[in-house]
């Protein structure tokens, strides 16, 4: 049996498609399937140094291999480079030894998809957001109150959390 023409499969349940190409002189086996996307990637924010994942599975028979694509463009991985800071991973996650995000490197930051294919196809998943986390300012006056009566209610007696807030709303109305 040979495929003769190619068709798309969208499917708005799972929001991932399945493409198959023109197949010439190959056979098609019966156990064999094209792939599709079983476990689609999530939304991260990271901060800039940390390790993320983003994860992806797909099944097919045969087994299918998985690229990952940022914002269009094919990501590099340690299978391309091995001092590459992006790790695929046997599942077909993609690890990121530590997030980058500056002027020197390509950012990691943007729209992921994961793409896994085999003879009879590939699927695509649905987007993912890398974002880095801006680095966060000093705790508003409300935050340390409310964590001043949390810490009060649970490891100070009575007297030792009344001069605390005190202190605290002294600070906080500028006094």
């Amino acid at each position: 049996m040979r495929v003769r023409n190619a068709f798309i499969l969208q499917s708005d349940q799972c929001k991932s498609h399945v493409m198959s190409p023109l197949v010439s002189g190959s056979r098609l086996r019966q156990d064999d399937s094209p792939p599709r996307i079983v476990e689609h990637p999530s939304d991260l924010i990271v901060s800039k140094g940390e390790p993320a994942t983003l994860n992806c599975k797909a099944e097919g028979r045969p087994a299918p291999t998985v690229e990952w694509y940022k914002d269009g463009e094919r990501v590099e991985t340690d299978r391309d480079n091995p001092r590459s800071h992006r790790m695929l991973l046997p599942s077909g996650s993609l690890f990121f030894l530590r997030i980058v995000h500056g002027r020197r490197s390509k950012p990691d930051d943007g729209s992921y998809v994961c793409v896994a294919r085999n003879y009879l196809g590939q699927a695509v998943s649905h987007n993912a957001s890398l974002e880095v986390a801006s680095k966060m300012g000093p705790p508003s006056a409300e935050a340390h109150k409310n964590r001043l009566s949390s810490v009060c209610n649970t490891h100070y007696d009575v007297t030792n959390c009344l001069w605390m807030q005190r202190q605290h709303n002294n600070c906080s109305s500028g006094a």
